[in-house]
């Protein structure tokens, strides 16, 4: 009986571990896509309309395409 009583229990702590696991991954989750990470490259460029700085016209000495550097 005391067998049965030990093996319920370590499952109960298994459970309660895994449920403690998952609910930290789920904040850790929620705090990385929370997160706003920095532009890209400056080689690098948007489509219109997706960039957080509009320009008025283009900028010398910038390339729109190539490789970087």
């Amino acid at each position: 009986m005391e067998t049965l009583i030990a093996l319920a229990a370590v499952a109960l702590l298994i459970a309660l571990g895994m449920r403690l696991i998952h609910r930290l991954n789920a904040q850790h989750d929620a705090r990385i896509a929370a997160h706003h990470f920095s532009d890209p490259f400056p080689a690098v460029f948007r489509p219109p309309g997706h960039s957080p700085h509009t320009r008025a016209g283009p900028v010398p000495g910038h390339r729109s395409t190539g490789t970087w550097p």
